[in-house]
């Protein structure tokens, strides 16, 4: 069973926009800065996609816990 590159992308922007709604509104609660908490919740937004694209593609080339044999309903 294989996950194609465009499986791996809306995943990663799926979590990408939980993810920045949490940092973004935790940012304004310490901050009280619609500005700032907008600007710090687009960048990670951005670096954390991308780490989180590369992160998925390195965890499947490896082997370790897979199984190629699916489960019976």
């Amino acid at each position: 069973m294989k996950d194609k590159h465009l499986r791996s992308i809306a995943k990663s922007i799926s979590w990408r926009i939980i993810g920045t709604i949490i940092t973004s509104a935790l940012v304004f609660l310490f901050t009280r800065q619609w500005a700032m908490s907008l600007t710090v919740g687009a960048m990670e937004f951005v670096v954390k996609s991308l780490a989180f694209y590369v992160h998925e593609r390195v965890w499947f080339t490896i082997g370790w816990g897979r199984s190629d044999i699916e489960s019976l309903s």
